[in-house]
């Protein structure tokens, strides 16, 4: 497996990795033309150093996705932290350790940036993912709160 920033023509897949799990009232519509938005947004995450969108690649398809952001911080005398989000792995790839290779990787590249800690949440609802991440020996540490500010779905 490889993992290589991503580039504006793997869009439909990730965002179909993404619509493939609907947890928390999301609404990732992977229909052709993509919503415009999505390009927006990848074009911020691609400009900002502190960012990166990233695919797993088996077998030249992609299998896997994931954000990682690098956090900056007064606490713990300035330290960095690194943060995961939108982990995806293809429901047909799952259970074979690809999640794992990933979130290693990731960790990874965290601790080559000097941060002290990464961090990744989890909606309440994905209880296997939560095994998941504990299994890789990642602790259940903080309540999370969210306040919607738009209209949602």
């Amino acid at each position: 497996m490889i993992f290589r920033d991503a580039i504006p023509a793997d869009l439909p897949t990730i965002v179909a990795m993404l619509a493939e799990e609907q947890i928390g009232g999301h609404a990732d519509d992977p229909s052709e033309p993509l919503d415009p938005a999505y390009l927006a947004a990848f074009d911020a995450i691609d400009r900002d150093p502190n960012q990166r969108l990233i695919v797993a690649e088996l077998d030249g398809a992609i299998v896997g996705t994931m954000q990682l952001s690098w956090l900056p911080g007064l606490i713990n005398r300035g330290a960095w932290r690194g943060q995961i989000e939108a982990v995806r792995i293809a429901k047909d790839k799952r259970s074979l350790g690809l999640g794992a290779a990933m979130i290693g990787w990731a960790v990874e590249r965290f601790r080559e940036r000097g941060c002290f800690m990464a961090q990744l949440t989890s909606n309440n609802d994905r209880v296997a993912a939560h095994r998941f991440y504990e299994r890789l020996g990642w602790k259940k540490s903080h309540s999370g709160f969210k306040l919607m500010l738009t209209k949602g779905d």
